[in-house]
């Protein structure tokens, strides 16, 4: 625009704003009005000002759990999440006694990594891995854990070097 097409009305408003902010007078926005005026005739009646979820004055306190899940779903942390809560419950969510034999080893797009310390209970996890995700998507919810891959203990690596030759193992190491 050139200066022959301004609004002199619109200049005027203009002019008027800054000399109210040389003065020390600020602009508020109409909610913000509605907020303070309400404040204002609540402490003439002597009654508390309602206080809505929106308000950001708002002082009550709040759980650090209600706050955490809120920030975490409007940030779209919530597999993330998910994926600590699989790590970190895992006695919670299977029982103590799975727990104390089966550790989780790793949670990566749905799969659930599980190192067992017995074969005996490998097998035993494997059958009850249905069960397992019953429970998942219970505590978690759907889909967080799809699959439970599971693993037998580690065995010890007889290959020592570089080189080693194809054989039959150790046969008589253990007497």
């Amino acid at each position: 625009m050139s200066e022959q097409e301004i609004d002199p009305a619109k200049a005027l408003l203009n002019r008027m704003r800054r000399l109210a902010e040389e003065r020390g007078e600020t602009r508020l926005d109409p909610a913000r009005l509605a907020r303070v005026q309400q404040r204002q005739a609540a402490r003439k009646t002597g009654a508390q000002p309602a206080k809505t979820e929106s308000d950001p004055n708002a002082r009550d306190p709040r759980a650090i759990g209600d706050v955490i899940g809120r920030l975490s779903k409007t940030r779209g942390w919530g597999t993330q999440v998910a994926v600590g809560s699989v790590l970190g419950r895992w006695s919670q969510i299977v029982g103590e006694e799975i727990a104390a034999h089966c550790k989780p080893e790793s949670f990566e797009d749905t799969v659930v990594v599980v190192r067992c310390d017995s074969t005996s209970w490998a097998t035993q996890l494997r059958l009850l891995s249905h069960e397992l995700l019953k429970r998942f998507d219970a505590e978690l919810g759907p889909g967080i854990v799809t699959v439970i891959r599971v693993l037998g203990p580690n065995a010890p690596s007889w290959r020592h070097g570089r080189r080693s030759v194809a054989g039959r193992g150790p046969r008589d190491t253990y007497g």
